[in-house]
């Protein structure tokens, strides 16, 4: 109907104008025609849109103008013309500050270009749609400074991303303003989000402390998802994708515009299955997305529900590299889709490493206009998450799944295993003998001591992470006047994570033992022979109760409150310099409940830790094509769940103390009609850090213990200097580019306590252990401190463009096991190069438009080390690969891939 009335509009236009001729052209961006762009000849009311090839056609009053072209989402631009006719290609820029055009209601943080005063990226939708292909979401930020995203084990959704050196769990995740980094432990599994791509209109990076209001723990940046709003436009999209290994996905999506009665609505459907790269990562994940608007009057509301249950099977850990080349052509190059966590039963497909979820987001925004100076803006939300991970428990003759004899081809022998666990023997397990049977049944458990042969069997078992989780933030904007805009609002959020296994397969057993539930200990009348078994390759249903569960191994509760409180306040000093300053104090309640292993169960008391931040910055316009800006902050971090309580327990961290942040950054940018670029210099200091990690005392010592280690103090320092740019050369053509070279390191030395597998603390003489670990001036490891990307676009005619890429990344450090650093330091690895490329063509059909494209990703098949395990130097006689020690666990990335897709747009 919007279209019908503009149509109209638009001829009338055409028919009270003096025309003095007609003007055509085409408006594009880096990826083709832009349908649906505003073509205005400057002072008049005299206006078309582009069809859906980008084509427009206007009638002017005199040879002589301006046409004013402007398209939500990128920058306006003028185009002069001194004559009738055809006027050729009008290319636009995205802009970040436009993104306020296309978000949805409610609470939001997103930076404006030249005003906003820190260092920033934005992805826009028609990239992601284009470019992002069957890679996972985080990589599409690769071509952003200093930022590192792999793919890790290499299973849907398994990808992970680095910001300036530090991981997800230290940098701030949002959905439309909305935190969804994991209460407990600040993790973000993306596998949980998998299908965003799919209703994402930009993705927005803020690194450092950003700008964002909330009391978010922000170390690294902030990653702002802004999804598709009930308020787009009328229309739809069918499209499906196909890649290599089998990737088939199918999406269709449906937006109804704003009604004349106010409402509003948008939905969206898909489909992912196949496998991987790696083998042995079959998988299946759904998406669907239902936003619902009303406009009446001053008041908006969005009500959403978004969610993406999926099952994937994984490389459940790094492989040494020496077993990747055994298993590989024998040319000496590693087999770099091996998976050691699979094998076969019954000729199925069948993994000892795999993860699960649905994590269903369910959110009400609010916005009212209550006058034309005062906003108030609020969302509240609900996420219930229900999943876990696949993993193997027990052993045969002392020897776990892992290390188990395998077959030629290195997989898992499955069938073995079952028919072992049923009592049949199998010559190179346990010696050849036979399982032996308790009261007339094959009893799998955890405990070597409950059978006296040391054969326990082995179980898949799955591990739960559940959880309930509530929120609402709210923000009262006061634009105060033309130089003075306040904002103040809170963060409330409540969280209860349910942890514990459950057994998922047998694998031949009679039943599995439970052994370490302390409230139902074995022994005579104990009821602790289960037979129960749960699939967990359908999590759909999210509601369901799980008290009456089986449970094994552990079970406890984690309870998270926050209450945070925020203001801001935001000054323009002149036209063109602009300046904020914010602060946020906010206190984190942490409680446990323990439910196996105390005698009865008990939860402890509420631990409240108050924390806080404040920060500032200033942004200088010089002229149109120059501005610079400084920021600065301080952050009191609460730490992270664990910290709180240790060592699995309700053992509260009697040195509980904040993480303190520390962050300065400066920046300048220059802005003209061909050419856009920023540079940024940064540091980050973090301190008091405190990690828990496995470890072993005294290694390779007859006193030899292995457990964990409790690291206090721990300090990083991360500088670095960043650019990136962006030149049109002529409307066909135009490059990008970005150069980051970081320096992170570890400062100071730290102090280890050590623990046993029973979570005592290790103690000889009468003294408990510590250690003083080395770590001043060791670099940080898990991302690379150099990274550079150059990019081309080309439209080579009209609706047929292509696209290449290559990305250097250099100064890549293992993540390596902190307690084992010597004077070596951490170990750095080969670096890499890799070159992609993409095709898209597109034409009408009808008053639709079908769009095509194809990527292929590492075009040159260039094999290289993405991340590292271990830290394991060469030594004399130790055999080497890239200069590496063969005996290091790593993930190689994946080799070339490819994937073609289609979409129409109706």
């Amino acid at each position: 109907m919007r279209k019908f009335y503009f149509t109209i509009v638009a001829l009338l236009f055409s028919a009270v104008a003096f025309s003095q001729g007609t003007i055509t052209g085409t408006v594009v961006d880096s990826d083709g025609p832009l349908p649906g762009a505003n073509v205005m000849v400057q002072g008049t009311s005299n206006g078309v849109a582009t069809d859906f090839d980008g084509n427009f056609k206007i009638d002017v009053a005199a040879n002589q103008g301006t046409l004013v072209v402007s398209y939500i989402g990128y920058i306006s631009k003028k185009v002069s013309f001194t004559k009738t006719g055809a006027i050729g290609s009008i290319a636009l820029e995205p802009n970040a500050e436009e993104l306020e055009g296309i978000i949805v209601t409610g609470m939001q943080d997103v930076a404006k270009d030249r005003k906003t005063p820190v260092a920033v990226s934005t992805i826009m939708a028609s990239d992601i749609q284009e470019k992002l292909g069957s890679q996972e979401l985080p990589e599409i930020l690769n071509t952003t400074p200093s930022v590192y995203a792999t793919k890790s084990g290499g299973g849907f959704g398994d990808g992970r991303v680095n910001i300036r050196g530090f991981d997800t769990n230290n940098s701030a995740v949002m959905i439309n303003g909305v935190p969804v980094n994991d209460m407990e432990n600040g993790a973000v599994y993306w596998s949980n989000w998998a299908g965003l791509s799919d209703v994402t209109s930009a993705i927005q990076v803020q690194r450092g402390l950003g700008s964002s209001k909330l009391a978010v723990s922000s170390v690294g940046g902030t990653i702002n998802v802004i999804t598709k709003s009930s308020q787009n436009p009328e229309g739809g999209v069918i499209g499906a994708t196909v890649g290599n290994d089998g990737y088939v996905k199918t999406l269709a999506s449906y937006s109804s515009g704003v009604l004349d009665n106010g409402f509003s609505a948008s939905m969206l459907l898909s489909r992912t299955g196949g496998s991987m790269y790696a083998d042995g990562t079959d998988f299946e994940g759904y998406n669907y997305f239902m936003g619902l608007g009303y406009t009446a009057g001053d008041h908006s509301f969005e009500f959403m529900v978004t969610g993406a249950p999926q099952w994937h099977n994984q490389r459940g850990r790094a492989t040494s590299i020496s077993t990747q080349i055994l298993y590989g052509d024998g040319d000496g190059e590693p087999n770099r889709k091996y998976n050691e966590s699979w094998g076969y039963l019954d000729g199925e497909e069948f993994t000892f490493s795999g993860n699960y979820y649905h994590k269903p987001v369910i959110s009400l925004n609010w916005s009212w206009d209550i006058n034309d100076k005062t906003t108030l803006e609020t969302s509240t939300y609900a996420s219930f998450g229900r999943g876990g991970s696949l993993g193997e428990i027990g052993e045969i003759g002392g020897v776990r799944q892992f290390s188990l004899p395998r077959t030629s081809d290195g997989l898992v022998r499955v069938d073995d295993i079952r028919d072992y666990n049923s009592g049949i023997a199998v010559a190179d397990f346990n010696n050849g003998n036979p399982r032996e049977q308790i009261d007339g049944l094959f009893v799998n458990n955890s405990d070597l001591n409950a059978n006296s042969d040391n054969t326990d069997g082995i179980t898949r078992r799955s591990s739960l992470n559940s959880h309930n989780w509530y929120g609402m933030l709210a923000n009262f904007n006061n634009r105060i006047s033309d130089k003075l805009t306040l904002d103040f609002g809170f963060d409330i959020r409540t969280y209860k994570g349910y942890h514990y296994r459950r057994v998922e397969n047998r694998l031949g057993g009679d039943v599995y033992q439970q052994t370490d539930d302390r409230n139902n200990p074995v022994g005579e009348g104990a009821t602790n022979l289960f037979t129960e078994t749960y699939s967990g390759s359908q999590p759909w249903w999210v509601f369901g109760d799980i008290d009456k569960q089986e449970k094994i191994d552990y079970y406890n509760i984690g309870y998270v409150n926050w209450l945070g409180a925020f203001a801001q306040a935001e000054y323009n000093f002149t036209e063109d310099i602009t300046g904020f300053v914010q602060g946020a104090l906010s206190n984190q309640g942490f409680a446990r409940e323990e439910l196996f292993g105390t005698a009865p169960p008990e939860k402890t008391d509420y631990e409240n830790i108050i924390g806080g931040n404040i920060k500032g910055g200033l942004n200088w316009n010089i002229d149109e094509h120059h501005n610079v800006f400084a920021n600065g902050g301080y952050y009191e971090k609460q730490p992270l769940f664990d910290a709180v309580y240790l060592n699995f327990g309700n053992n509260l961290n009697p040195d509980l103390t904040n993480e303190k942040v520390v962050g300065f950054e400066l920046g300048y940018g220059f802005r003209s009609s061909k050419f856009r670029g920023n540079v940024n210099l940064y540091t980050t200091s973090w301190k008091d850090r405190f990690q828990s990690v496995t470890a072993t005392f005294n290694a390779d010592q007859p006193d030899e213990v292995r457990g964990t280690a409790n690291l206090l103090g721990i300090t990083q320092v991360h500088s670095g200097i960043e650019f990136d740019g962006r030149y049109q050369v002529t409307n066909n053509l135009s490059f990008s580019g970005m150069v980051s070279i970081g320096d992170w390191e570890y400062k100071d030395d730290v102090s280890a306590t050590f623990f046993d597998n029973d979570q005592s603390p290790i103690v000889i003489d009468g003294v408990e252990q510590s250690q003083t670990l080395s770590l001043d001036g060791v670099k940080v490891g898990d991302a690379a401190q150099f990274t550079a990307f150059i990019g081309a676009d080309y439209q080579i005619i009209d609706n047929l463009s292509v696209d290449l890429g290559y990305r250097h990344a250099d100064n890549l450090y293992a993540q390596f096991d902190i307690t084992s650093i010597d004077e070596n330091g951490s170990l750095k690895l080969p670096s890499f190069g890799l070159a992609d490329a993409g095709v898209s063509y597109g034409f009408a059909i009808g008053e639709s438009r079908l769009s095509l494209r194809l990527n292929v990703n590492n075009v040159f098949d260039t094999t290289y080390i993405a991340e590292s395990d271990t830290n394991d130097f060469v030594e004399a006689g130790d055999d080497t690969y890239d200069g590496i020690n063969v005996s290091n666990r790593v993930f190689f990335g994946f080799g070339r891939t490819w994937n073609a897709s289609f979409r129409v747009n109706f």
